[in-house]
């Protein structure tokens, strides 16, 4: 028997964490029709490929496609054709979404609230009017675990980013798959299935505290290798990942 490469190994890990999110907080069920943002980095390129792989499987019985919002007065670039022949390869649909916002410095919204916000009301639409069910994003453990100290931090209460949200006002929930897979794995895939990078980054990603989060976060793991398995069951305990 040959022995397993370290791509295999790799795959094992994520596919493990990544079905057990989906049993675990329910994330997926028989007939879900599921829209996937995929913003053209490596998390949501991970996450489509991971739930190509598990649609194979004949239940849960899903179907996914994808959007990508372009925002026309941000330069964040990605390589359209590269997401086209990605989705093509995984058997996947594409809907390509162009869009903008007005930024007014007087009302004091930052330009990534907006554009989020922006690109969120875009895929709300979309899901409705095809009839999606769910929205799935691609937010690892880490991305949830540095959510919940922003909010410690900044905001004053402990909160974070649900694995599931089911919304109050429209009949669909948000579903992050990703959520017990840490980025360092997703960073390892992307390298071995040579994931195309963005062309240009966000300009104004720099306006977000979540860089020093991260940076914080590196530090605690370095004095306590078991803390995000802390803080993960901190976020269970007091029911902050089921919305």
């Amino acid at each position: 028997m040959p022995k397993p490469t370290e791509e295999d190994i790799l795959l094992r890990r994520i596919s493990r964490r990544f079905q057990k999110a989906l049993t675990d907080y329910h994330l997926i069920q028989d007939a879900d029709r599921i829209l996937v943002g995929l913003s053209g980095g490596k998390d949501s390129l991970c996450l489509l490929e991971m739930l190509a792989r598990r649609r194979r499987i004949l239940k849960p019985s899903f179907d996914v496609e994808a959007v990508h919002v372009r925002m026309d007065n941000i330069r964040y670039e990605t390589d359209i054709s590269y997401l086209e022949q990605f989705t093509a390869d995984l058997g996947i649909r594409l809907h390509i979404v162009n869009t903008g916002f007005e930024y007014d410095e007087s009302k004091g919204k930052p330009r990534c609230f907006l554009c989020s916000w922006q690109r969120r009301k875009q895929m709300f639409n979309l899901a409705q009017e095809l009839g999606f069910n769910k929205i799935a994003l691609g937010h690892h453990q880490d991305d949830i675990i540095h959510t919940a100290m922003m909010n410690i931090f900044f905001q004053g209460h402990f909160s974070t980013m649900p694995a599931s949200l089911t919304m109050k006002k429209m009949p669909i929930t948000i579903i992050r798959p990703l959520c017990l897979v840490a980025e360092k794995d997703i960073r390892l895939l992307a390298d071995l299935h040579h994931y195309q990078k963005l062309i240009k980054i966000c300009p104004y990603e720099t306006d977000s505290h979540r860089a020093d989060m991260a940076d914080m976060f590196a530090k605690i793991e370095k004095m306590n290798p078991e803390a995000r398995y802390s803080v993960w069951n901190a976020l269970e305990s007091e029911g902050k990942l089921m919305e």
